[in-house]
């Protein structure tokens, strides 16, 4: 594979967002989605949480994020959506569910 191929392949997942809208997300996600994610994902809950603005590098790994300040919270950079991707499916997952009487 060519480096530019690779370079567009690992850009491609990138994103930015505010720090508030990113907790917002965090905030909305029902009871046990950190482990949810985490499990659907084989990593450790912590670097989860990690993702959505918790510090625990004990546990959990690094994530790919990078913090400018800025209003809203400030922005956030992320190197990889994956984690962002599986909340946001949770929350539409939740939202498109039927209603049982």
């Amino acid at each position: 594979m060519k480096l530019i191929e690779l370079l567009t392949i690992k850009f491609m997942n990138m994103r930015t967002i505010t720090f508030n809208e990113l907790r917002r997300i965090k905030d909305s996600l029902p009871s046990g989605s950190m482990h949810r994610i985490a499990d659907e994902l084989g990593m450790n809950v912590d670097t989860v949480r990690n993702f959505f603005g918790g510090h625990n590098f004990k546990e959990g790994k690094s994530v790919g994020i990078h913090l400018e300040p800025g209003p809203d919270g400030g922005l956030v950079m992320l190197d990889d959506t994956t984690v962002l991707d599986r909340a946001l499916r949770i929350l539409d997952d939740m939202n498109t569910e039927p209603v049982r009487v």
